[in-house]
């Protein structure tokens, strides 16, 4: 099992949870972060100047079978691209094991209702 986290433009979150949903990935989360990176420019909105060094973006947090981690990675990539800088940043993380609480079960299974199971290999 991995980890993928994808930090990506707030306004490309509903075109990745499209492509997310698309590739059968139905379960992740996410949360509004900010960060700082080395772009240092200021943006003049009803003529005040604002500092964009503090960028609000969306953090995605997936945790998928070994099988389909290349084809999330290849989702996100396509939905979150504009080929602008401050596209984002995806990340993959090892996960040693998993559980489910309600039933203890562990492992990929613990991923997925035993039903849904049988149609996926």
């Amino acid at each position: 099992m991995k980890k993928i986290e994808a930090i990506i433009r707030r306004t490309k979150f509903d075109d990745v949870k499209d492509a997310l949903l698309e590739a059968d990935i139905e379960w992740f989360s996410y949360y509004d972060v900010r960060g700082v990176g080395k772009s240092r420019q200021g943006r003049i909105y009803r003529g005040v100047v604002y500092d964009t060094s503090c960028i609000e973006r969306i953090l995605i947090s997936i945790i998928v079978r070994d099988k389909n981690v290349e084809k999330t990675v290849s989702a996100i990539l396509k939905a979150a691209k504009t080929g602008e800088i401050g596209d984002g940043r995806i990340f993959i993380i090892p996960v040693e094991d998993a559980y489910r609480i309600r039933t203890g079960e562990h492992g990929d299974i613990a991923l997925y209702n035993a039903e849904q199971e049988e149609g996926f290999e």
